[in-house]
C-alpha cells in the first residue's frame, strides 16, 4: 500500500484505547483486511455446515466416526516435531490479558501461559486492544502494574522464568463489531490472531520461541483445515519461516471428539497437541442433544466429574490419539481458587486439585491447566511424580484404550440426577457471570471457583434442557417439582432479591444485575435455543 494511503479497515464506533495506534498500525490493519477477504467466506461456509450437522444430530440422535476419513485414522503419520519451548507443558496457567494477570501469569512458575482473548475475556474494545498491548509489553519487558485500591505494585520476574505463551483467539462464531472490511465485520478470531501474529511472530522467534496458539470451539476437521490455511498464508505474508506456528486444539465440542485424528492431520505441520476442555464439552453435548430425549439429560454440572464413563471415554481417547500422532495431551482446568485466609478451605481446594491432576498424570496426560498461581506447585507435584525429569510422556501410547462411538455419548450411565440445588446453582452462577461479563470481566470468581464463559454456557443450557425435557426435581423444598419456565423465573427472581439485599440498593443499581437477570432468562427459556450466549450478550456489551 502506498505510504500515507488510508487503511482498508474501518474502525467503527469504538472509544479509542490509549496507545491503540501502536497496535492498529496501517500494516497490521492491511494484514487483517487480507485475512478477512481471503478467509471469511470459508468461515461463513463452515458456520452453515455447523447448522446442517446439528440438524442431522437432531434428526438421528446419534453421531459417529466419519467413514470418509478412515484412511486418515488408519494412516501412518505424525505431527511436526515439537519446538523446545513447548516440550515441557506439565503445568499451564490460564487467564485474560489484563496487565495484572499478564504479570502474575509470567511470574507464576508455570511452563505455559494460555493468554486468553476468548472465554476468560469479555471482548470490550479496551480488552481486545489492551490485551495486545500488554502482550507486546510483556515481550519487551516494559509492563508493570499498580493496584489503585491496595497500592501493591507488580513487576516481571527474571526473563528466564517466563513461560511459553500460547495465545487463544476468539471462536469462529463471534465477529468484531468495531472493525469492518468492505462494510463487513471481521471475525474476532482473525482480529485476535492477526494483530498478535503481525506484531509478535518474528519477535518471538528471535526470543527462541514462536507464535503459539490455542484454537477454541472447533467442530470439525474442516475448521482445522481453515486454520492451517491461515497459518500458511500468515507466515508467507509476514516473512517468517513455514512451520513457525504451533497450534493446540481444544477438543471441547462433541463433534470434534469424533474427529481428533483428522484435526491433528489437517494441522500436522503446525500441530502441537489437543486439550480436554471439559466445561465447553458438556455445553456442546447439551447443545447438540438438547432435544434427544431423557437419556441425554445431564445432571447438575458439578456432579458430572471426569470419572463419569462418557467423560473417561473422551479423555482416554484424547490421550491415545495425541500420543499415537506424536502430540501433547493437555488436561482440563482446575478452577478452584485458594483462600489464603481460610487454611481449612484452602486445603480442601488443594486436595481436589491434587486428586484431579494425579488422575490426569496417571492417565497419560502431559500437562494440565490451573486458574490460579497458588495451584501451580500443586499441579506440578502431580506431574513431577509421574514424569520425573522427562518433559512429557508422549511415549506412553495407551494402546490399551478402545473407545466406541456409543461410549462417547453414553450420558445415561452417569450416576447422578438433576436437583433443585443444581437448578439454583445454575441460575446463581449464570447471573453472576453474565453481570461481570457485561462490565467487561471474563474471568470471574464465583463460589470459590474461577468461572469463564463456558460455565455460563453450561448453566443456561442445562436450564433450557431441563425445562424442555420436563425434568422432575425430587429434592425440591415443596416436594417433587417439574422444571418449568415459571419455576426458573421464581428461582431467578428470588436470587435477584437476595442479591439486592446483600449488595444494597446503591451497589446493585450500579451493576448490571437486572440486564444479566433478563439475559439469563432469555437464553435459558426462549423456545429458540441461542447457539452461543455471548452473541446476544455482545450486543449489550459497552
Amino acid at each position: 500500500m502506498p505510504a500515507g494511503a488510508p487503511s482498508a479497515v474501518e474502525i467503527v464506533a469504538a472509544t479509542p484505547v490509549e496507545r491503540q495506534e501502536e497496535v492498529l498500525t496501517d500494516g497490521a490493519l492491511d494484514f487483517l483486511a487480507a485475512l478477512h477477504r481471503r478467509f471469511t467466506p470459508s468461515r461463513d461456509e463452515l458456520m452453515a455446515q455447523r447448522t446442517e450437522r446439528r440438524a442431522e444430530i437432531a434428526r438421528t440422535s446419534t453421531i459417529g466416526f466419519l467413514p470418509t476419513t478412515a484412511d486418515v485414522r488408519d494412516g501412518d503419520w505424525t505431527v511436526a516435531d515439537c519446538p523446545p519451548a513447548l516440550e515441557d507443558r506439565r503445568v499451564e496457567i490460564t487467564g485474560p490479558t489484563d496487565r495484572k494477570m499478564t504479570i502474575n501469569a509470567c511470574n507464576s512458575g508455570a511452563k505455559v501461559w494460555l493468554a486468553d482473548f476468548e472465554d476468560a475475556s469479555a471482548p470490550t474494545w479496551e480488552n481486545v486492544v489492551g490485551g495486545q498491548l500488554n502482550l507486546i509489553a510483556a515481550y519487551e519487558r516494559t509492563i508493570d502494574f499498580t493496584d489503585e485500591s491496595s497500592g501493591k505494585s507488580y513487576k516481571l520476574g527474571p526473563a528466564e522464568q517466563m513461560p511459553a505463551v500460547v495465545m487463544r483467539p476468539r471462536g469462529w462464531h463471534l465477529d468484531e463489531r468495531h472493525l469492518r472490511v468492505d462494510g463487513e465485520q471481521v471475525p474476532g478470531a482473525l482480529v485476535d490472531f492477526g494483530l498478535y501474529f503481525f506484531h509478535n511472530a518474528q519477535r518471538l522467534l528471535d526470543m527462541g520461541k514462536g507464535p503459539y496458539f490455542y484454537l477454541p470451539k472447533l467442530e470439525s476437521h474442516l475448521e482445522a483445515r481453515l486454520w492451517n490455511e491461515i497459518f500458511v498464508f500468515a507466515q508467507d505474508y509476514c516473512g517468517v519461516p513455514q512451520g513457525s506456528v504451533r497450534a493446540t486444539v481444544l477438543i471441547e465440542t462433541i463433534t470434534a471428539a469424533y474427529e481428533m485424528e483428522e484435526i491433528l492431520y489437517e494441522l500436522r505441520d503446525h500441530a502441537s497437541g489437543l486439550n480436554a476442555g471439559r466445561w465447553d464439552y458438556l455445553f456442546s453435548i447439551v447443545k447438540n442433544f438438547r432435544d434427544a430425549g431423557p437419556s441425554f439429560v445431564l445432571p447438575d454440572r458439578n456432579a458430572v466429574t471426569m470419572t463419569a464413563p462418557f467423560m473417561r471415554a473422551y479423555t482416554e481417547l484424547l490421550v491415545r490419539t495425541c500420543h499415537k500422532r506424536g502430540a501433547h495431551a493437555i488436561g482440563g482446568m482446575a478452577a478452584q481458587i485458594p483462600n489464603r485466609r481460610d487454611p481449612e478451605a484452602n486445603e480442601k481446594a488443594f486436595a481436589k486439585v491434587r486428586a484431579d491432576k494425579d488422575r490426569e498424570a496417571a492417565d497419560g496426560f502431559d500437562g494440565s491447566w490451573v486458574a490460579h498461581p497458588d495451584l501451580v506447585p500443586v499441579a506440578q507435584e502431580s506431574f513431577d511424580a509421574v514424569l520425573g525429569d522427562r518433559p512429557n510422556q508422549k511415549d506412553r501410547l495407551r494402546e490399551d484404550v478402545e473407545v466406541t462411538a456409543e461410549e462417547l455419548i453414553d450420558v445415561a450411565s452417569t450416576d447422578a440426577v438433576p436437583t433443585y440445588a443444581g437448578l439454583r446453582n445454575a441460575v446463581q452462577v449464570g447471573t453472576r457471570y453474565i453481570e461481570a461479563w457485561l462490565r467487561g470481566s471474563g474471568a470471574v470468581a464465583i463460589f470459590g471457583l474461577m468461572e469463564d464463559a463456558a460455565t455460563a454456557e453450561i448453566s443456561r443450557s442445562q436450564i433450557w434442557q431441563w425445562v424442555n425435557a420436563g425434568v422432575v426435581l425430587r429434592d425440591a423444598p415443596e416436594g417433587e417439582l417439574r422444571v418449568t419456565p415459571e419455576l426458573v423465573r421464581r428461582v431467578a427472581d428470588e436470587d435477584l432479591t437476595e442479591l439486592r439485599t446483600e449488595l444494597g440498593d446503591e451497589t446493585f443499581e450500579a451493576g448490571e444485575w437486572q440486564r444479566a437477570h433478563e439475559l439469563l432468562l432469555r437464553v435459558a427459556l426462549d423456545e429458540k435455543y441461542e447457539p452461543f450466549l455471548t452473541l446476544p450478550a455482545y450486543e449489550l456489551l459497552g
